[in-house]
């Protein structure tokens, strides 16, 4: 008894608190069901290996969809204007139907909805992937509902379709996803992925459908209503997580941020800074933390501004390239969030591609907001192990183990 007394007396509300947080994740962990993550070369990387870069962005501008944003609204489609193919690099495996036919997906916060290619499609990029054969599954029920869904790099139409979704042991039954009847763009024959599986928001997807991490929850397949990803530079080892966290993965404590628009992950920024001095997001602005895309993205203003200060000229492919000699004598560029500095160095920031060209990874956004926008893609992410939390609407940050 006096023991027990003399552990209480001494037990700080602040102590109390991190207490029930390490129990908290104890009990995530305990739920969590993980799916591997293979990091692959993005269509951007293979393009430019096959030197078809610059004559795609020249036929396929990275703003096309501002034509169909500029008609007058249609309720049939859907717009994911930020959305850009071209730098997504990590995938997982998922199956669709009874019995179960796999497809290799993004696991993509920067959008919301599930599609994949169909038999019905018959383009050059489809004959390139595993399509699904709603013949060969007993259990698929076709919507006769047309969708659209409009990217900043391409349009997927197609059919919305239900069917049994699994995510390794997570049997989601009856989920709804895109069947697409033309791949977004002949571009992605050069992509690794099948399809896309979105974990935006649903304010972000089809109207009247609910995503499959809402369905994962509404089917109390999961523990808790929350995800995370770790993401690591390696062709092996990445994973995303639902229901739970497994704090072997990042070290020290998680951070929250809270969401400051739920359709995608957003969260306000402080600033960027570099050597103390702030070069970007000078007295806030926005960011979309987001897995399907590979780059740190922002307006053309600041990102020339840290183009200079790293000394990356701009190439004929738009790209710009840096001195890879330099890199160990470049800094850090420092992302402060929530009042707290998440650092990325050079090596981080710079590619060095296998023709030992070393390419900046900060990118322009050719779409304008109207206030300071920021995404923040894997070179962040890489660095900064993530946990999306649905039921706070908020983010957690910590160093990636």
């Amino acid at each position: 008894m006096l023991r027990t007394h003399s552990f209480l007396s001494t037990w700080t509300q602040e102590g109390s608190m991190k207490w029930l947080g390490v129990l908290w994740l104890v009990a995530l962990s305990e739920c969590l069901v993980t799916i591997p993550l293979a990091k692959v070369k993005s269509i951007r990387e293979n393009l430019r290996e096959k030197g078809m870069l610059k004559s795609y962005l020249e036929k396929h501008p990275y703003r096309q969809s501002y034509k169909f944003l500029n008609e007058d609204p249609n309720p049939k489609v859907t717009f994911e204007p930020m959305r850009n193919y071209l730098d997504m690099a990590y995938i997982g495996t998922i199956s669709i139907g009874t019995p179960p036919q796999e497809f290799k997906v993004v696991f993509d916060t920067g959008s919301t909805d599930l599609w994949v290619p169909s038999i019905y499609c018959y383009t050059p990029a489809c004959a390139e992937h595993n399509l699904f054969n709603t013949t060969q599954s007993s259990t698929f029920v076709n919507s006769g509902r047309p969708i659209n869904l409009v990217y900043g790099s391409g349009q997927m139409s197609g059919i919305l379709g239900y069917d049994t979704v699994q995510i390794g042991n997570l049997v989601d039954v009856a989920q709804a996803f895109g069947l697409s009847l033309n791949k977004p763009g002949t571009f992605t024959q050069h992509g690794i992925f099948d399809g896309i599986l979105g974990l935006g928001f649903p304010s972000l997807g089809l109207k009247g459908v609910t995503p499959v991490f809402d369905n994962l929850w509404k089917q109390s397949l999961i523990a808790q209503n929350i995800f995370a990803f770790y993401l690591n530079n390696k062709n092996e080892g990445s994973m995303v997580m639902f229901g739970g966290v497994d704090n072997s993965y990042f070290s020290g404590n998680l951070s929250w941020v809270p969401v400051s628009k739920p359709s995608y992950w957003q969260i306000s920024m402080d600033s960027i800074s570099i050597n103390g001095k702030v070069v970007a997001c000078d007295g806030g602005c926005q960011a979309i933390v987001d897995t399907g895309t590979s780059l740190l993205i922002g307006q053309i203003d600041p990102v020339n501004n840290i183009q200079n200060i790293i000394n990356a000229k701009r190439s004929l492919n738009n790209e710009f390239i840096i001195d890879c000699n330099t890199i160990n004598t470049l800094p850090d560029i420092v992302f402060t969030i929530g009042g707290i500095a998440y650092p990325v160095p050079a090596r981080s920031y710079v590619l060095e591609d296998s023709k030992d060209i070393c390419y900046s990874t900060f990118s322009e956004s050719v779409f304008e907001t109207g206030t300071e926008l920021w995404i923040l893609g894997d070179v962040f992410l890489r660095l900064y192990f993530t946990v999306y939390d649905r039921a706070n609407n908020r983010i957690g940050l910590a160093p990636a183990a």
